[in-house]
């Protein structure tokens, strides 16, 4: 099984080495302008699917709202906005993605959802927050980035997650997740299917995890999930 698994794998590698030289030299950029709108298409779809895991998690944030003020949300990797709807009113809301071209999609969705502030747009990988000050943010949701959202979490705030993981090694899942993935990188813009997230959560040093590994209603590869969140 492991040395079918490597053969397919360099045959997808091999196959995929025109999108990795169209990437080196600039022909992708193109899709860097559609991809955002490709998400905001899907949104819809996933929201509906995923609306009773998202409602679930996200009624937790009551826990985190600060004595004074409003609560301070940074959504990290924020896509076009997809879990917008579900914070609480009055929520002031920063958010981080690496695609420029998303601003516009999360500009329809904040003004669908106006019972937020909208703070602002920053373009930068999750793994490079120096535009975010230390202990600055209440909650910060999604990502795979662990420390730095640690770091600009205030004391007691929790980071919130739902994202796609890789399978148990035993099924056909985790197979088509490791011989197709240099397709799914350049499909989902640099998207991974193959990280075990709650191993990282397990070890970033958080006070307090609540997570559940669940089997999300979508696409078979990115049907596992986990969910839940984690308190500095």
């Amino acid at each position: 099984m492991r040395l079918f698994m490597n053969a397919c794998a360099l045959l997808v590698k091999v196959l995929t080495l025109p999108l990795h030289i169209a990437e080196v030299i600039g022909l992708l950029s193109f899709y860097k302008r559609v991809f955002p709108l490709i998400v905001y298409k899907i949104s819809f779809s996933y929201n509906d699917k995923m609306n009773d895991n998202k409602r679930e998690l996200f009624r937790n944030l009551d826990k985190f709202f600060p004595p004074k003020g409003s609560l301070r949300i940074l959504e990290l990797g924020c896509g076009s906005g997809a879990n917008f709807e579900h914070y609480p009113t009055g929520c002031r809301i920063t958010c981080i993605d690496p695609n420029p071209h998303f601003q516009k999609y999360l500009e329809k969705s904040m003004a669908k959802n106006d019972h937020l502030v909208y703070d602002n747009f920053i373009v930068a990988w999750g793994e490079n927050l120096k535009a975010v000050e230390d202990n600055s943010m209440d909650v910060v949701v999604c990502t795979l980035v662990l420390q730095e959202a640690k770091r600009v979490l205030k004391p007691g705030g929790a980071f919130f997650f739902i994202e796609h993981v890789v399978s148990d090694p035993s099924s056909w899942i985790y197979f088509f997740q490791h011989v197709l993935q240099p397709f799914w990188y350049y499909f989902g813009d640099g998207c991974e299917t193959t990280r075990a997230t709650w191993k990282q959560l397990e070890a970033a040093g958080f006070s307090d995890l609540q997570l559940r590994h669940i089997q999300a209603p979508l696409f078979f590869m990115i049907k596992p999930h986990i969910v839940g969140y984690a308190v500095k």
